[in-house]
């Protein structure tokens, strides 16, 4: 290594600082709009339909181009894709805040979509380079990463519901861009990582990916105006599936696949997927419900609600905090396990959710669930990373990405579904995606602790 390359690398902190910003914004974007969806709602006279649009325009484009991100990180080097990110992300942002009107602002959501693809798999990835050659030092620089997503994404309905109070709902959206700049400033002196023997972008296989997962999604959102009867319906999820097919036909046959199968052999790096599908699907879909339940059913003002998230934050940094010392000491395995069972007992604790519920009831709940996901995911992460070759960890991580931010958005789209009829069928869709929670947890329960080495 060269003096000058000694001498621009960045220390652990500047590290760890630049990648996470990036996170931080992917993530607060994910959640703080949720806090928003009233007043949005009023603005522009939409319906629970355009609300979950707007919310899974969003984490539907961050899903399906992922892997196409992860793979051109690969390909043309982690710290250009992240650049380019942090700015499409920032000038996205500046659109949202300025939407005249629900269709304006779903686009840009779909934009913002885009940076975020393409921010975090090259921040993993730029991670991954810089502490490849320290296990410990990369779990404690995954581990901070990890926290740093993890608070802003159970931040975002309390920070959402200050700015509401003594704003308005835009400044949700402006409030990215500072941060973005700040990121881009700092990223010059990270390292470029290396790229891989790759000599071609797989563009039919992100162009099939993408139609199968926004049909698939467009689907479950329409259900409720539609029927469940209805033909278009019952096409969309053929055709999707179709879709899926002809994808994964293209990715056995092309040279420079942008999902390599070659990763799925691990029994491991499988069941660390699906416990990440299970965890976003899972709390996405609930937050949403929650969001609409404390403000639509308990009739808590944005602000209050906000700050009845409180919680979900503090579980978050406590268990964050924590975890990489506990995985340095004890491997990934049992910090996974001990954040399910606590996941699911979060849930459990929703079963008491009713018309006139204290919060003091609802505190635990609110507490447990982010703790026990606090502790799994970054061992989760540290699972899938020491699992591959360092010139795959962008692709590698963008199909753990991929897979949870598309169970995200799955779980808004279904869990949605559920509460589309009012004060009653939010009520009812509380308990009903606890029930659905608990049940996929304990699937990836199982999953781990048959495939996850120690």
């Amino acid at each position: 290594m060269s003096q000058q390359t000694r001498t621009n690398t960045p220390g652990f902190g500047w590290a760890v600082l630049t990648t996470s910003l990036a996170f931080v914004v992917a993530q607060l974007d994910v959640s703080i709009v949720n806090i928003a969806l009233p007043e949005i709602a009023k603005a522009y006279h939409a319906d629970i339909s355009t609300l979950q649009w707007i919310i899974d325009a969003y984490t539907l484009a961050f899903a399906v181009l992922m892997l196409s991100a992860g793979s051109l990180s690969d390909l043309l080097g982690s710290k250009k894709i992240f650049q380019i990110g942090l700015i499409v992300f920032g000038i996205a942002s500046a659109g949202c805040g300025l939407a005249p009107d629900a269709l304006t602002l779903i686009i840009f959501r779909i934009a913002q979509g885009v940076g975020a693809a393409m921010m975090i798999p090259s921040s993993l990835a730029l991670l991954n380079h810089q502490f490849a050659h320290t296990p410990q030092l990369r779990t404690r620089a995954v581990g901070l990463w990890t926290a740093a997503g993890s608070s802003a994404l159970v931040a975002g309905p309390t920070i959402g519901g200050l700015l509401i109070a003594f704003s308005n709902w835009r400044y949700i959206f402006i409030v990215n861009i500072p941060i973005c700049i700040i990121g881009y400033v700092l990223s010059f002196k990270m390292e470029q990582t290396a790229k891989t023997n790759k000599k071609s972008f797989d563009v039919a296989g992100q162009l099939i990916w993408m139609l199968s997962v926004t049909t698939l999604i467009s689907v479950i959102i329409e259900v409720p105006r539609l029927g469940f009867s209805n033909a278009l319906i019952w096409g969309g999820l053929i055709l999707s599936v179709l879709l899926f097919g002809i994808f994964l036909w293209i990715e056995s046959r092309v040279a420079h696949p942008m999902l390599p199968f070659h990763l799925f052999k691990s029994g491991q790096f499988n069941a660390l997927l699906v416990l990440g599908a299970v965890l976003n699907g899972s709390y996405y879909g609930t937050v949403f419900i929650l969001s609409l339940y404390l403000q639509k059913v308990l009739n808590y003002p944005s602000l209050i609600a906000g700050f009845a998230f409180l919680p979900l934050t503090v579980g978050f940094v406590i268990s964050n905090v924590i975890s990489s010392r506990i995985i340095n000491r004890y491997g990934i395995r049992k910090p996974i396990v001990a954040g399910l069972i606590m996941f699911a007992v979060g849930f459990a604790g929703l079963f008491i959710a009713y018309e006139h519920t204290p919060y003091i009831q609802l505190f635990l709940p609110f507490l447990s669930i982010p703790m026990g996901m606090g502790l799994a995911v970054p061992a989760m992460t540290n699972g899938i990373l020491s699992s591959v070759d360092k010139t795959l960890s962008g692709t590698a991580s963008a199909i753990l990405n991929t897979s949870r931010q598309t169970a995200g958005a799955i779980g808004v789209a279904v869990f949605g579904a559920m509460a589309a009829g009012g004060s009653v069928s939010i009520l009812g869709a509380v308990s009903k995606s606890a029930t659905i929670s608990i049940g996929l947890t304990a699937l990836a329960l199982f999953l781990v602790t048959r495939s996850v080495k120690k």
